[in-house]
């Protein structure tokens, strides 16, 4: 069975986080995706680690053969990943509506910045921490009475980024279905991140959400919804029972008689009810809650963490399965845990093989710092 983005041509201009992340997501569900490496990369790895199913070929933008390379690629291609600040493609001479879709009006170019394109943080630079901050999203995460805690950069560069530039180049890829042209797809993290808080930034004018952070059901503040330390130091257990009949089993599993401890339905007894949950979590290993709590409706599960989860053999998979086009497979050894590796120029040569019928020396040469550039004559560059 084929993979659905079969025969999809992206070019990936080669950054870090959710340009790659969107690249990859492309790849594993079947795009050919190549990526542009710089000259200086030389022949080390860069940090880019989302690279399955991906290879690379190296360009020197500043330089008109080179250049020329880009641009006959981008003819054919159907999708253009843009990692780059506002400004820098038009800087290169490759402005994508004035350039680009001149040159291929069915080519979807997928510009993915921090902050807007617009409003005052545009020409600033700023990382993930900084994105879900003016978002209105990292305001609501943390303890209560505590500053407000970033959860690494998975919210803004992934969720917020990546994933939803890629939601944007499926939904042009459909436009282009019925249009037969290609478009620009602004993503930003700003409105990405935002985006996805909709929920709790509605239930803010109701009970579930509308206090301060880290004081509402759902944040934290519920002793029930909420992770607890176990015996064995270091290891928890997160618990989200939050309907009765849930709560109910988990205090059965804990051995705690309901009549016997205060009310969950008085807000003023959750500082009680968190004592006595974090005493009870103590008496026993993470391991045996788990033999007390699996298969139960506790909603009662272990924190696992991702190295013991590698040694262990778990089974990382696409996001998402398609029952008839499925995703393409991948194993540890492809990149599921590594994150794989793609040394500038790996595979690329295939790739333009595959692509445009290219082979070294007749079409393009290259030159001694890896780059490639167009050959004159008989070409088809």
């Amino acid at each position: 069975m084929a993979a659905p983005l079969k025969g999809i041509k992206v070019v990936e201009l080669a950054g870090l986080a959710p340009g790659p992340f969107a690249g990859l997501l492309l790849a594993d569900y079947g795009a050919s995706v190549l990526r542009i490496d710089r000259p200086s990369a030389g022949t080390a790895v860069n940090g880019d680690q989302l690279t399955r199913n991906k290879t690379s070929i190296t360009l020197d933008l500043r330089d008109p053969s080179s250049h020329k390379i880009l641009l006959r690629l981008l003819a054919t291609a159907d999708v253009l990943i843009d990692p780059y600040r506002p400004g820098v493609l038009e800087r290169l001479g490759l402005a994508p509506t004035e350039v680009l879709q001149k040159h291929n009006p069915r080519l979807i170019v997928a510009r993915m910045t921090g902050f807007r394109r617009d409003g005052k943080y545009k020409d600033m630079a700023g990382h993930d921490i900084n994105y879900i901050a003016v978002s209105g999203v990292l305001s609501m995460l943390g303890r209560a009475g505590e500053k407000p805690y970033a959860p690494g950069n998975i919210l803004g560069d992934f969720a917020g980024g990546g994933a939803v530039c890629f939601q944007g180049i499926l939904l042009a890829l459909i436009s282009r279905s019925h249009t037969g042209v290609g478009q620009v797809v602004e993503a930003n993290m700003v409105d990405g991140s935002a985006y996805l808080a909709t929920f709790p930034r509605l239930a803010q004018k109701g009970p579930m959400w509308s206090g301060p952070r880290g004081t509402n059901v759902l944040d934290s503040g519920c002793p029930w919804y909420d992770t607890y330390e176990t015996k064995d130091a270091g290891r928890y257990f997160a618990v989200g029972a939050l309907e009765p009949q849930f709560y109910a089993a988990l205090l059965k599993g804990l051995k705690l008689d309901p009549k016997g401890i205060p009310s969950r339905e008085d807000r003023e007894n959750w500082p009680a009810l968190r004592e006595i949950f974090t005493r009870r979590f103590k008496e026993k290993t993470r391991k045996e809650w788990e033999a007390v709590f699996d298969g139960t409706d506790a909603c009662a599960t272990p924190v696992l963490e991702n190295g013991e989860l590698e040694e262990a053999g778990y089974e990382q998979r696409p996001m998402v399965h398609l029952a008839s086009t499925p995703a393409v497979p991948f194993t540890a050894e492809q990149g599921a845990w590594s994150g794989g590796s793609l040394v500038p120029g790996d595979g690329g040569v295939e790739t333009l093989r595959d692509w445009l019928g290219w082979e070294q020396e007749k079409d393009f040469s290259v030159r001694k710092d890896g780059a490639l550039l167009a050959v004159d004559g008989k070409s088809k560059i």
